[in-house]
């Protein structure tokens, strides 16, 4: 029976985190209402509350979330060793998630361009220590000669910047598309696009 409630649990504040994080992106963290996210979850009020005391308890675990995302996409640095493989799977990972997360997206670059007012230092130390880890492994390349010698916090930079634009732009891009969004085929040119721009300007080939 416990089991059973915990994974009810689970469930149901995935089902939150996933509708605030659309609130969040479309009416801003001062425009948004927990009377909106339990509308959108199809789900009492007072069980967004029972779930999430405050409006921002709630978006800080939607942040919190979306920054294990992120270091999920990154797994591939631990996983790998071959820097073609590693950059190409980040890349994709990012792109799916720009994709399928878009509102995320928003949100987090909402959140960083504000100055992180909510996550503050929690961000500050998570993102920090977690980036130099991966600056670390780029150097790994470049030191044996792999890569091209770039500095490493340009190229995630970069990556960054190429792949969050498909979330971030959504609305400019599918304007630039005669309207509409890209359909799969499209996606996956893009994705091969931006993998064989960023592997080509450190050395490699796609």
């Amino acid at each position: 029976m416990a089991k059973r409630k915990g994974g009810i649990r689970r469930r149901n504040v995935e089902s939150i985190r996933l509708a605030a994080e659309r609130v969040f992106a479309e009416k801003g963290y001062a425009g948004a209402s927990m009377g909106e996210i339990a509308q959108l979850v199809e789900i009492p009020k007072s069980n967004v509350h029972y779930y999430f005391s405050t409006k921002e308890d709630l978006y800080r675990e939607v942040l919190l979330g979306l920054l294990e995302v992120w270091k999920q996409d990154a797994l591939c640095f631990e996983l790998y060793d071959d820097p073609r493989i590693v950059l190409s799977t980040y890349i994709r990972a990012k792109m799916a998630h720009s994709r399928d997360r878009a509102a995320g997206s928003k949100v987090w670059a909402a959140e960083v361009m504000q100055g992180a007012p909510v996550l503050g230092d929690c961000l500050r130390d998570n993102l920090y220590e977690w980036a130099k880890l991966k600056e670390a492994k780029i150097r790994e390349w470049i030191d044996d000669g792999r890569i091209l010698a770039v500095d490493p916090s340009y190229l995630l930079y970069m990556i960054w910047a190429s792949t969050q634009h498909y979330a971030d732009f959504d609305y400019q891009i599918s304007l630039l598309n005669d309207e509409a969004p890209l359909d799969d085929l499209q996606f996956e040119r893009a994705v091969q696009s931006v993998t064989s721009i960023i592997l080509r300007g450190i050395g490699l080939s796609p």
